[in-house]
């Protein structure tokens, strides 16, 4: 692909990833209502959030492996389309059982994600891999920001149209499956297939045994453990946060929302901006390197803030070490994987990060309600300092392609 062609394929996988999280924003403000609704319990509530990720950890691998038989393109088109349908099935969900069907449905083509990462693999050079893998942390970004005000604005929109019960929260999630649809139809026109060598070999490795083996490669493995832990600490904090600014600075759900708003913003600025200036200076590792010691910093100074000044500045720190660590790891794993197994890389690193997703909220709730208020901010800035300490031993063998790249177009 020329440079020009690059640019508009990366778009258009920006796009795609941008709905995943967009629609599972949509779903924070409206399925607690909806849920309550229907008779669920606080639990049954926390499951209905918990499933979707547990689906991702269980089949990222299984579409990043297919995606390296069958090519990124017909895998990405095929899970839009079920996307699309699982938000559907969500609009006229009447009962709870259905409701767990929409939502398992809906984290297994969400899954697909490993794919999205594994196409940006395919098109970007080594130097640039990092900042193209920045690509979808800008997307997790903007979905964490217009997800949920775009959930709660359709809502209040179908309530204004028709005020039967229910068709608020189906008229948001209706408006989610046609963005999936009309991007699946873009991509029918305009996305080419990335991958240029198919491999055969892929289908023959086990889930298990490809997570295994990947975690177990020298240099890949740490990392994947540093991309678990980092996941794990900031979905145990986001899980608390709410609980902790409600106690501490009696916020309502509407200023928590402006909260979560600003750290996507942060993260946005981050990662389509500041991490494209400094991988070229500084190279992966040291950006890596920063990243994770900010946002472990953040995340535990939660715990000792006492005013909302310096919330504000944890909050930043924590925002910026995210959007710095994760396109670094992302681009570290994917410099060191074969270019004919990127998908199935991509596929046990999402698993790493949806398996954070699904612990960090129950470790966090656990600790807010039998430890104390801070204690859920103490271990998940433990779990991210532990990832430092990983960084720090591994520093040598990360890849710095970015900066190298850098130093011999000087010479």
């Amino acid at each position: 692909m020329t440079p020009t062609s690059n640019k508009s394929q990366l778009a258009i996988i920006f796009f795609t990833v941008f709905l995943y999280l967009v629609g599972f924003g949509v779903v924070i403000p409206i399925l607690p209502i909806l849920s309550r609704n229907f008779g669920a319990t606080a639990t049954q509530t926390g499951l209905l959030l918990s499933v979707y990720s547990a689906m991702q950890f269980i089949f990222s691998p299984f579409w990043g492996r297919l995606s390296d038989r069958l090519g990124r393109r017909p895998i990405l088109l095929f899970c839009l389309v079920g996307e699309g349908l699982s938000y559907i099935l969500f609009a006229w969900a009447r009962s709870l059982e259905w409701l767990f069907v929409a939502r398992i449905l809906a984290g297994f083509f969400g899954a697909s994600i490993s794919t999205a990462s594994a196409y940006i693999s395919d098109i970007t050079p080594k130097h640039e891999r990092s900042k193209g893998m920045a690509l979808i942390g800008v997307a997790f970004g903007l979905g964490f920001v217009v997800g949920p005000a775009l959930g709660g604005g359709l809502a209040v929109w179908g309530h204004h149209i028709d005020a039967t019960p229910h068709f608020d929260t189906s008229f948001s999630f209706l408006w989610v499956a046609a963005l999936c649809f009309l991007n699946f139809l873009f991509g029918i026109k305009f996305l080419k297939e990335s991958l240029s060598e198919k491999s055969e070999s892929a289908e023959k490795k086990k889930r298990f045994s490809t997570m295994w083996h990947y975690l177990n490669v020298k240099t890949v493995g740490p990392l994947m453990t540093v991309f678990l832990l980092s996941s794990l600490a900031m979905s145990g904090m986001e899980a608390t946060l709410i609980l902790f600014m409600g106690e501490k600075f009696q916020w309502d759900v509407k200023q928590v929302s402006f909260g979560f708003a600003y750290i996507g913003v942060i993260i946005i600025f981050t990662q389509g901006f500041l991490v494209r200036r400094l991988l070229p200076k500084w190279g992966e590792r040291k950006v890596l390197r920063l990243g994770i010691f900010l946002l472990a910093l953040g995340i535990t100074g939660i715990a000792f803030s006492d005013n909302l000044v310096a919330m504000a500045i944890t909050m930043t720190l924590l925002s910026l070490g995210n959007g710095l660590a994760n396109p670094s790891t992302l681009g570290s794993i994917s410099l060191l994987t074969d270019s004919k197994e990127q998908g199935a890389a991509m596929g046990v690193t999402q698993s790493m990060a949806s398996l954070g997703r699904i612990l960090g909220p129950a470790i966090g709730g656990m600790l807010y309600q039998h430890i104390s208020m801070t204690s859920p901010f103490w271990v998940s800035g433990s779990m991210a300092f532990l990832g430092f300490a990983i960084v720090i031993l591994i520093f040598k063998s990360i890849p710095d392609h970015a900066k190298s790249h850098i130093a011999k177009a000087r010479t």
